[in-house]
């Protein structure tokens, strides 16, 4: 990026806008610190190409005040009604969730999720199965590794752009076996469509499975937020969803991760989020973005795989010793 285009955008980030001023179209950079639904009713309609965000589950964070799994999914309606308005007729939303657990029953969100936005007359293109390796341990049910995302549209006409997020192919030189094409390499050099959308639109679900790594302690991005999600999830979204120069917005900001991702590659972001100390944190962390001092983790990187020979990956020799181990031997 030359010095002068980078200097103009930082600009923009140093006068950022709140809630109580006015939205500008052409702004580079949105943070409002204010309530989610306040800010959404004072933004116009249909500015937005992407709406992507993990709201708050509903499971008594610092930032939320845990409520009736009813009173929760009713505040959320009234949001996504404003997301709807404020989307473009080709727009997205992207809405990335977990578990609501109560009493150690748990309710898959998306599945609520689902009949509100299908309510709303979207549509739904994927649901994504996002995969990390890492997390807590359960101890009365098998421990969640997965999360999902609900990728809807708002109608039939809607942007996607399969090249950016291709993914190398397990058989590059697969060829055609018959036909007219015998013979000849069958897949692109780009690499291979990560899911098929409208064949699996046609179907129930989408089995895709996402392995990206998050965000916990030892992660590059790793900041105050407990529930902080890597930039790596956003950008496969909006490379895919979205052009340069087009709005992403994320309602529930944190600390600016899918800021950023739009920032990386040429989007104008808008961000919300009712905490200040979350705010503050997303300024700092995009001006490190713009100065070249933010740590993230490449989108694409493979992950870790332990060699066997370091010391943590050893087996204790108490267990080696202990019969009823699977470890012993």
């Amino acid at each position: 990026m030359k010095q002068d285009t980078q200097q103009s955008l930082f600009d923009d980030l140093v006068a950022i806008p709140t809630i109580h001023e006015q939205y500008k179209e052409d702004n580079k950079i949105t943070l409002c610190l204010s309530d989610t639904y306040e800010c959404l009713k004072a933004l116009p309609d249909e500015q937005a190409t992407l709406v992507i965000t993990s709201p708050p589950y509903n499971i008594g964070k610092s930032y939320e005040k845990k409520v009736s799994i009813e009173t929760y999914l009713a505040t959320q309606e009234k949001v996504i009604d404003e997301l709807v308005r404020i989307l473009k007729s080709d727009g997205h939303i992207c809405w990335q969730v977990g578990n609501y657990v109560h009493k150690g029953e748990v309710f898959p969100l998306d599945i609520f999720y689902y009949n509100i936005f299908k309510s709303k007359g979207l549509k739904l293109r994927n649901r994504i199965i996002w995969h990390f390796g890492h997390g807590l341990h359960a101890k009365k049910r098998f421990s969640g590794r997965y999360e999902t995302i609900l990728w809807f549209s708002k109608s039939d006409d809607y942007v996607f752009n399969l090249d950016p997020v291709r993914v190398p192919s397990k058989y590059p030189s697969k060829r055609h076996y018959k036909g007219k094409k015998k013979g000849q390499i069958s897949g692109n050099p780009l690499g291979k469509n990560p899911s098929d959308i409208w064949e699996f639109v046609q179907q129930e679900w989408d089995k895709e499975l996402w392995n990206i790594p998050n965000v916990k302690s030892n992660h590059p991005e790793k900041t105050i937020h407990p529930c902080q999600y890597p930039i790596e999830l956003v950008e496969r979204c909006l490379l895919a969803l979205t052009n340069e120069n087009d709005l992403i917005v994320d309602p529930y900001a944190g600390v600016g991760s899918a800021l950023i991702a739009g920032l990386k590659h040429e989007r104008k972001v808008l961000g919300i989020d009712k905490e200040d100390s979350y705010i503050a944190l997303a300024k700092q962390r995009i001006t490190d973005f713009y100065n070249g001092q933010l740590k993230y983790r490449p989108i694409g990187k493979k992950v870790h795989q332990p060699t066997g020979k370091e010391k943590i990956t050893q087996i204790p020799l108490e267990w080696k010793n202990d019969e009823n181990s699977v470890y012993a031997f």
